[in-house]
């Protein structure tokens, strides 16, 4: 079966979602996660992506970004692992690929989504049990957004601008949003979505991307095709989309 093609729309936000091949360990020492957003920071710029939010686990890789122009993220991401491999494969003088396949992403509605989003990837080290604060896990966006600490690699999304006209306050309301978890339905539903590659947001926000792409970006519908003046409700069944709400 042909890959479905990825949803690319310039201006609609993304969750990206990088693995390491076989979940081997994409970075060691610290200077890998250092080279890492070295070559992130360079190639978001070259290829017209703005980097919102992103943590760097020790086999992945979580990405918030806005891509400026058709393909952006693709060519950012084939920039970025094209030469991060060829660095780190010198530097642990071994051969071979360190990624997984194509790279996982989903659209994201920035109304509904980006923050939900936004502290999924920043939560995943305390998710991971290896910090129990995010501000102290180095390797993500978090103490930038969090505490004011200068990340050369972020563009701050214009819906946190939003949150206060000052950066103190936004800094605080940001940080209220990290008191709790994120609950197991929205985990889920994140992780299903970047998976399969559909757009995660409002119905008025998946009908719109439907209009301008001219093509489904929701999960369709399961099971066999309903009898004549059936629906999904008289026979119990139910769509993918309300299975994962």
């Amino acid at each position: 079966m042909a890959r479905r093609p990825r949803l690319d729309l310039p201006g609609v936000a993304r969750h990206v979602v990088q693995r390491g091949n076989n979940r081997c360990a994409c970075f060691g020492a610290h200077g890998d996660y250092r080279l890492y957003l070295s070559c992130l920071r360079k190639a978001s710029r070259r290829c017209l992506c703005q980097v919102h939010a992103y943590v760097l686990m020790t086999n992945h890789v979580h990405l918030l970004v806005t891509p400026l122009a058709s393909g952006a993220v693709s060519h950012m991401m084939q920039e970025v692992g094209r030469r991060y491999v060829r660095i780190f494969n010198e530097i642990h003088q071994r051969t071979g690929t360190l990624w997984e396949g194509r790279f996982k992403a989903s659209l994201i509605d920035s109304d509904s989504y980006l923050f939900t989003c936004h502290r999924y990837i920043e939560l995943n080290p305390v998710r991971a049990g290896m910090v129990d604060d995010p501000g102290a896990y180095p390797w993500s966006s978090h103490r930038h957004y969090a505490h004011g600490v200068p990340d050369p690699l972020v563009t701050e999304h214009g819906r946190f601008i939003a949150l206060a006209p000052d950066a103190p306050e936004r800094r605080a309301q940001f940080r209220a949003m990290f008191q709790d978890s994120l609950a197991q339905e929205e985990l889920a539903k994140i992780r299903a979505f970047t998976k399969t590659g559909w757009a995660l947001g409002s119905e008025r926000f998946v009908n719109e991307i439907e209009r301008i792409l001219g093509r489904s970006v929701r999960p369709p519908r399961r099971g066999r095709p309903l009898k004549s003046g059936k629906t999904a409700e008289d026979t119990g069944e139910r769509t993918a989309s309300e299975m994962l709400i």
